[in-house]
């Protein structure tokens, strides 16, 4: 009998050892295990000179020390150029645009910060970077519009390290049908044009993701059918929990769980509940006008970005930030402000998607400084948040893993695996 009292003891040690992990350090732990991957991170080529660049906090919501306080591993950066008129001189603009945002990352990995991050160009790449304790830079080409009628440039873009390729933007491209057509019913192609269909079979043989994001319904589903390989939407969300056309319904879903790709869940707020997002953006809509005047700034709304010039766009896109910062900030002491649309929405966009396609199909991205970010994951620094809530809802260390990244680079090998068996 005097050996209870230890006995007991020793039990109740075990046990609140066993209980000594709370949620917030186990997801922690898991964050720190995983390899966390977002697919969507637009650039500004001006913060890619030798003074100003990503080994800075800069006012962006993607850069080295923001990744590093986040946790995130990986990012994709981004080689975006807006649509324009489908003739030589429209394309030869937009191609020496593509290439500049090209150099920039590849300036960013080989010239300023080669200590810090390295480019990736396979899955083989991202895991020996990410042991060696660096950040990982992808690229993705969004919309292929600046290539022009030229499908050699799809190997040029893919010796320069792209690795996913959207067909089109928002407006039709050469390629494709864009998902804004939905607005008026107005289609150039009914999905895929015939060199659209040239471009998957190029992008097959190359071993380029397709990424589906902004194409058209017809254009997505005609490219799942098409395709060899498995496509990917890097930055979409479920419809049937937002009637947003950038979004994927069910039968699209299906779809791509048939092809064997992957849908990239993304922290956009109008993409992921408009209720929420359009009361918090009338809201706003005067407190970051006031912000903007009080710096002295010119402030677009993001539903006007189409139609600004290219100078006006890059004004945009380099106050947006700052503007919505600081008018954010000024909002968080008003009580009754309306709510911002946030992580938990976003979860419940991966929960739907899991639940209808499986775990192997679904990830996560952000869209950041392309107008993505949502409370609790308002940039790179907060990406934690995002396991954090996936714990509290459940999903074991496996699911992270995939939901962060394995799936994304399972889908590369395999894309990377049909090219090399088919050339």
């Amino acid at each position: 009998m005097k050996h209870l009292p230890i006995l007991l003891g020793t039990l109740l040690l075990f046990s609140c050892a066993k209980k000594a992990e709370n949620l917030e350090e186990k997801a922690k732990r898991i964050h720190q295990n995983v390899i966390t991957i977002d697919t969507h991170d637009d650039i500004n080529v001006k913060n890619f000179t030798d003074s100003i660049n990503y080994t800075q906090n800069l006012n962006t919501q993607v850069n080295l020390p923001k990744m590093i306080a986040g946790g995130l591993d990986v990012a994709w950066l981004i080689v975006y150029t807006g649509q324009d008129s489908l003739n030589a001189d429209g394309y030869a603009k937009a191609s020496d645009n593509a290439i500049s945002k090209f150099e920039a990352i590849h300036r960013l990995c080989k010239e300023y910060a080669p200590d810090q991050i390295e480019l990736a160009l396979t899955s083989e790449d991202v895991r020996r970077i990410v042991a060696s304790g660096k950040k990982v830079a992808m690229i993705g080409v969004e919309n292929a519009y600046p290539i022009g009628e030229d499908l050699s440039k799809f190997e040029e873009y893919h010796q320069r390290g792209a690795r996913y390729i959207s067909l089109s933007h928002n407006g039709h491209s050469q390629f494709c049908d864009s998902n804004t057509g939905e607005s008026d019913d107005t289609w150039l192609h009914n999905g895929l044009s015939e060199l659209g269909k040239d471009a998957v079979k190029e992008m097959n043989r190359l071993g380029i993701m397709i990424d589906i994001s902004h194409p058209s319904k017809a254009s997505m589903m005609q490219m799942a059918e098409l395709s060899k390989a498995p496509i990917i939407a890097s930055h979409s969300s479920a419809r049937a929990l937002c009637d947003h056309s950038r979004n994927l319904d069910d039968e699209q879903l299906l779809a791509l769980k048939k092809n064997g790709g992957v849908v990239q869940t993304v922290a956009f707020s109008s993409y992921l509940n408009t209720e929420k997002h359009e009361k918090r953006a009338a809201y706003m809509k005067e407190i970051y006008q006031e912000v903007a005047d009080s710096l002295e700034v010119n402030w677009y709304e993001r539903s006007d970005f189409a139609s600004l010039d290219k100078a006006e766009q890059e004004e945009y896109m380099e106050n947006y930030p700052k503007v919505t910062k600081l008018g954010d900030e000024k909002v968080a002491k008003i009580a009754d402000a309306p709510a911002q649309v946030g992580v938990t929405d976003l979860v419940d966009h991966i929960d739907y998607m899991v639940k209808l396609i499986g775990i192997d199909h679904v990830g996560i991205s952000s869209d950041f400084d392309g107008g993505g970010g949502i409370e609790g994951w308002s940039d790179a620094s907060e990406t934690l948040n995002v396991t954090q809530e996936l714990v509290k809802r459940g999903y074991s260390e496996e699911d992270i893993a995939k939901l962060w990244g394995e799936n994304l680079l399972r889908v590369l090998d395999e894309v990377q695996r049909i090219a090399a068996t088919t050339n």
